[in-house]
């Protein structure tokens, strides 16, 4: 599993080895870092790894039956506007190189880890999987949404050309325990837990509020990612989302409830807010492999918050 020292992947790896699985990670930080990851270097195969060189992503896929490609250079909307060039040619590099090193190895299937960010910006709400190449992304994300289409567009070309069992699963700003806190790739739930945390009187929103999300917590997304690589390698994209859709002036306000601070809120409409609307049609996940979250969004936040607090105050 590319990706596996990463937020959702520290995550998912704790879920592989409950199934029984033998993960393989490749990481440029064999060490693992100081980050709460400490039991992937016991328990997981850490290689060390750069995946923009091809030999290095030959050798993470050699001797491996199924690959989860979770690797990727993104961040919030400060860190993705202002790096598109880099998070397009990172991200496609690590891809063609793991892609066409499945296919040499004759891997039995290869999971694609998309995102909502392919999406256009006036996208039908909710938004259903067959508007993922309508239009262009959401420009705010451009190097990571182009980025992600080419993706896709790459492993359904092995699977019409060569076989190869492709799912694909397009997450939905994902959050939780361990997430990017204190970063300025961060997104923007750490964001504001954060800030709310370190602010005295005042938190500051950027945009006028309006615009929303549909959050999903890690744990229903591991489970996503789980049933569709076992069930739904299919070369046909799901969401991966809540049925739940946040303005950004309702999140801040329900994250200063739960972290028992009394700030005012100020909207900052001079910075830039990304897309309008992101509500994530969830109908076609529940149709062919069941999946719905079981989390709702304060509960997550609640658990998250903890974690934040005892980890990182």
């Amino acid at each position: 599993m590319t990706g596996g020292t990463g937020f959702i992947g520290r995550h998912l790896t704790e879920e592989l080895f409950t199934s029984g699985a033998q993960v393989t990670i490749p990481t440029s930080r064999p060490s693992a870092g100081n980050r709460p990851c400490n039991f992937l270097i016991s328990r997981a195969n850490l290689i060390q790894a750069d995946l923009t060189q091809n030999q290095d992503a030959k050798n993470a896929i050699q001797g491996q039956q199924i690959v989860i490609h979770l690797a990727a250079n993104i961040g919030g909307v400060e860190y993705n506007m202002s790096h598109p060039a880099s998070i397009f040619q990172t991200n496609m590099r690590m891809f063609m190189n793991i892609i066409e090193a499945s296919h040499e190895e004759g891997i039995d299937r290869v999971l694609v880890v998309s995102t909502a960010c392919i999406y256009p910006r006036l996208c039908t709400i909710p938004t259903p999987e067959s508007e993922g190449f309508l239009g262009v992304p959401e420009p705010v994300h451009a190097g990571h949404g182009w980025a992600k289409r080419m993706e896709e567009f790459l492993a359904s070309a092995y699977h019409e050309e060569f076989g190869m069992k492709v799912g694909i699963a397009r997450l939905f700003n994902v959050y939780g325990p361990g997430d990017h806190f204190g970063l300025a790739s961060a997104g923007v739930i750490p964001s504001l837990i954060q800030k709310v945390f370190e602010a005295e009187t005042e938190l500051t929103v950027w945009g006028d509020g309006s615009q929303s999300r549909s959050f999903l917590y890690v744990k229903d997304c591991v489970r996503g990612l789980m049933s569709v690589c076992e069930n739904y390698s299919m070369n046909d994209a799901l969401n991966l989302g809540a049925d739940e859709e946040t303005q950004m002036g309702d999140l801040a306000r329900t994250i200063i409830k739960l972290c028992q601070k009394n700030l005012t809120l100020h909207f900052d409409t001079s910075k830039p807010s990304g897309q309008p609307r992101r509500h994530c049609d969830t109908k076609k996940a529940f149709e062919k492999i069941g999946f719905q979250t079981q989390y709702s969004l304060e509960a997550g936040l609640t658990e998250t918050i903890q974690w934040y607090k005892e980890n990182l105050l």
